[in-house]
């Protein structure tokens, strides 16, 4: 018995001995490859930034970056209008010439041919507004866009024109939370329509019909807000001499603003600045909360003064002698105005 004893542990010597010699390398780990992010990007340009997400409403997505970044600064989003880039109307607009002088970066939204033939914003379809399709785009170009540039959380904006302006409502009624404040120049109400062939109705011929009561009630349904919670302020623009957009919606979007805020239906002051220039406010306890600014004589566009601005006219970028990006950011808060 001993004489076996001695073998089995003779055997046991040898085999540990011979896994040692032929041991073979350990599996090499499998690296999962990660999609690279974009590249910062540069300076005093218009830049796109092609991974922000799922995307949802197939956008596609530009910033802009000052020369100068200030730590904490603000983040505002301008939607263009139909037939319009988003280079090309920050450009015209003066947003660009703003943010360059003030040092806060830019979210630039821009349509494509394959969701709209016209290249503008889906504000009407329920699948792109409402916290869906391109709306949930736009909001997911934000978040990278405040993650890269460490903006603050409590002073993001979005403006917009036209089509751009309507969806630039219904992004306020979707994400009040995320807004500071925003601004609809020659837009819609929100929950004007629900398709094509109505948004092009109501375009043209503001609903007549439509009460104060159920303006309001387009947007609580919108909303993730609570009855009594806090909404952007909001800047209005409208041209009395649009043949695009019935100038009667800006008094719908008066009526439905004011009132989502629980403000009285008539102003709190109604002055003129200038010869045809009208602005109304409407002022809560925390100062004023809606503004309507009305041109005599503006047509279909976005309304600039090419010398505050900086910009100039283009395709639905109007010289009016008044800068609707310097009041828009003063009204804001953010101190060109």
């Amino acid at each position: 018995m001993a004489r076996l004893s001695k073998a089995f542990r003779l055997m046991r010597r040898m085999v540990r001995l011979q896994a040692s010699v032929f041991k073979l390398p350990p599996r090499p780990r499998r690296v999962v490859a990660r999609p690279l992010a974009d590249p910062p990007p540069p300076a005093d340009r218009v830049t796109e930034l092609r991974r922000f997400g799922s995307n949802p409403g197939a956008l596609r997505m530009f910033v802009y970056a000052p020369p100068q970044l200030v730590e904490a600064a603000p983040l505002v989003v301008v939607l263009h209008g139909c037939g319009q880039d988003a280079a090309s109307f920050a450009t015209h607009s003066g947003w660009i010439a703003l943010a360059r002088r003030q040092g806060f970066p830019l979210v630039l939204p821009e349509q494509v041919h394959a969701n709209h033939r016209n290249r503008c914003f889906n504000w009407y379809r329920p699948g792109d507004v409402g916290q869906a399709g391109e709306s949930l785009s736009i909001r997911q170009m934000i978040a990278l866009a405040a993650r890269r540039f460490g903006s603050d959380r409590r002073r993001i904006f979005v403006v917009g024109l036209s089509a751009g302006g309507a969806m630039a409502g219904a992004m306020l009624a979707a994400y009040p939370a995320l807004f500071a404040g925003g601004a609809i120049v020659a837009g819609m109400p929100v929950g004007a329509a629900s398709g094509s062939l109505m948004a092009l109705h109501r375009m043209h011929r503001a609903d007549p019909l439509g009460s104060r009561a159920a303006l309001i009630n387009a947007v609580q349904a919108a909303s993730p807000v609570r009855k009594g919670g806090r909404f952007p302020r909001i800047s209005i623009w409208q041209g009395s001499a649009d043949r695009t957009v019935d100038p009667a919606n800006a008094e719908l979007l008066a009526a439905q603003w004011s009132g989502v805020h629980g403000l009285e239906l008539l102003p709190a002051s109604d002055t003129e600045p200038a010869p045809g220039l009208r602005r109304r406010a409407w002022r809560g306890r925390s100062g004023e909360r809606v503004e309507v600014w009305t041109l005599a004589e503006l047509a279909h566009g976005y309304p600039i003064d090419p010398v505050v601005d900086e910009g100039r006219p283009g395709p639905w970028v109007v010289e009016a002698g008044v800068s609707a990006t310097r009041r828009i950011a003063g009204f804001w808060g953010l101190g060109d105005g």
